[in-house]
């Protein structure tokens, strides 16, 4: 079971009133086994006098620390997605230059498809494909934007609009990784895997993702500070708020809540995890209302669409598809299960939910049955990527969904330079099966694209195969190595497991082994 840690720096709040100088500070090239390998092509593992660069600013004369370096690096990250995605800015894609130039983002193609270019005012104009924050985001830049262009009519409005939601889109991204390092103040190299993640380079802004990215990272962020005391329902609240407010912009966030609830009822603090949940569906329903009641048929807009959609690309069900003929194919006009799928849409939505239920009830019950209390984003993974792995939609930039909770969950370098490559495999993929259907000649055979969608399949899965296995032997999860509990736990970190799950597993423990027939 979980336990108190022990006196000292590791007591919840201890982090703050505790000397600096008695921080442990986890240096990469001496604790991860392929940093430490990697780092031998510059002279090896840093050493025992070296002058390190993660110490707190306050305590440091030079001015380039660790976080100010990792805030550096995720800058450029986003400046090279910049320039990756330049070839599209002006929205004049002639000659398939989107595919061929992998630089196509919704951002540029929905300022006209939705109405922006001419003033419509999202959800009361037009209909719209997303949850109503990122419809009141593409509005409060978009709307300003044709404005401009009305009264400057030689400004290509398009461009203006895709690099006002690149500037605001990536500050999100900055505030993330500023996140993740107020979490790992001891670990501050860790957020180098998301400032340096291939994948933010070429997806940051496809879409709007990083919206709700930044508003889950707060979320947690307000969640990781809140402490026993009288104020302790304070910042419980506010994580709800701003993560429902994530899932006001896309859906996902509002799963963190149950990871939340599992370890508070474990540890004992199930009225904070309670009024977690509570602010987060106020918020959310706050957040709607003003579009659901009068333009109720623009709302729905994003339910419909999402009941509605056949299998996407690259999902499990698209491979699924792919295999359907090649190992058990079927006679002359009948369907293969998962082509029969396809054609029954309630049926795939049905299938879908219920096995992602089935995945959350399987995080639920390793979150209880684990030998230690599990830590929130080691489960916080396990339920994106169960949503992700067993959806009928895993679109391309989804991959950013993951990226700030495999940093938290699991800050090992080679699984997730592994994973980061199978989705710079399948981005590249993706465009090539685009670039066919858009010429209606293949670029190369079916099964190359399959077998991208595969490799970043299994990749996510291993992630989850390695996240399942520290939570099952701790001893192995990196972050407790560094830290007694858990950083982002808030009231969980350092807390006892529940009088009542104490006694559960004490119960467990006695009952006597069934005897082994002879």
């Amino acid at each position: 079971m979980s336990t108190q840690s022990p006196a000292g720096i590791d007591e919840p709040g201890a982090s703050e009133a505790a000397p600096r100088s008695a921080e442990t500070i986890d240096h990469p090239s001496r604790s991860d086994w392929f940093v430490r390998g990697a780092s031998g092509l510059i002279g090896g593992p840093l050493g025992d006098h070296a002058a390190a660069l993660d110490r707190p600013a306050d305590r440091e004369s030079r001015f380039w620390t660790a976080g100010r370096i990792v805030l550096a690096l995720v800058c450029l990250t986003l400046a090279l997605h910049w320039v990756q995605k330049s070839p599209c800015q002006d929205g004049a894609w002639q000659n398939n230059i989107q595919y061929t130039r992998m630089c196509y983002t919704d951002v540029l193609a929905l300022y006209y498809a939705e109405g922006l270019n001419e003033g419509k005012v999202p959800y009361a104009d037009h209909p719209v494909e997303y949850p109503v924050l990122t419809g009141y985001f593409m509005g409060a830049l978009g709307l300003p934007v044709h404005a401009l262009g009305v009264d400057n009519p030689a400004i290509n409005q398009g461009q203006w609009f895709y690099n006002l939601n690149a500037l605001v889109l990536g500050a999100l991204a900055v505030a993330t990784v500023a996140v993740i390092l107020s979490l790992r103040r001891r670990r501050p190299w860790d957020a180098a895997l998301f400032a340096l993640s291939p994948a933010l380079v070429l997806t940051a802004t496809v879409n709007w993702d990083l919206l709700a990215i930044g508003l889950a990272a707060f979320g947690l962020l307000a969640w990781a500070r809140a402490r026993p005391d009288r104020y302790a329902m304070l910042l419980p609240a506010v994580a709800g708020v701003l993560i429902g407010l994530g899932g006001a912009a896309k859906m996902w966030p509002l799963f963190l809540l149950g990871p939340i609830l599992v370890l508070a009822l474990r540890a004992g603090k199930l009225a904070a995890g309670l009024v977690a949940t509570a602010t987060a569906l106020v918020s959310l329903v706050a957040v709607n209302l003003p579009v659901a009641i009068p333009y109720r048929e623009n709302w729905e807009r994003f339910f419909d669409l999402n009941t509605t959609r056949p299998i996407d690309w690259g999902t499990l069900w698209y491979i699924g598809r792919y295999l359907d003929g090649r190992i058990s194919p079927s006679a002359p006009g009948e369907l293969g299960p998962f082509e029969w799928l396809n054609a029954n849409i309630p049926t795939l939505n049905w299938v879908s939910y219920l096995l992602f239920g089935l995945a959350c009830l399987g995080v639920a019950g390793l979150a209880l049955l684990a030998p230690r209390r599990p830590r929130l984003a080691q489960l916080a993974f396990l339920v994106v990527a169960a949503f992700l792995i067993f959806s009928k939609v895993w679109s391309q930039q989804f991959v950013l969904w993951l990226l700030p909770l495999a940093v938290l969950a699991r800050p090992r370098w080679g699984a997730f330079l592994a994973w980061q490559i199978a989705e710079v495999g399948y981005f590249a993929a993706f465009y090539g099966e685009l670039l066919g259907t858009a010429m209606s000649r293949p670029v190369f055979p079916e099964g190359v694209f399959v077998l991208a969608s595969s490799l970043r399949l299994i990749t996510v899965a291993v992630l989850c195969g390695f996240i399942i296995r520290d939570i099952m032997r701790p001893e192995l999860d990196a972050v407790r190595q560094t830290y007694a509990d858990d950083p982002d736990g808030g009231v969980l970190d350092g807390a006892p497991d529940a009088p009542w799950h104490q006694r559960w597993r004490a119960r467990a423990a006695e009952q006597p082994a069934e005897p082994v027939p002879v």
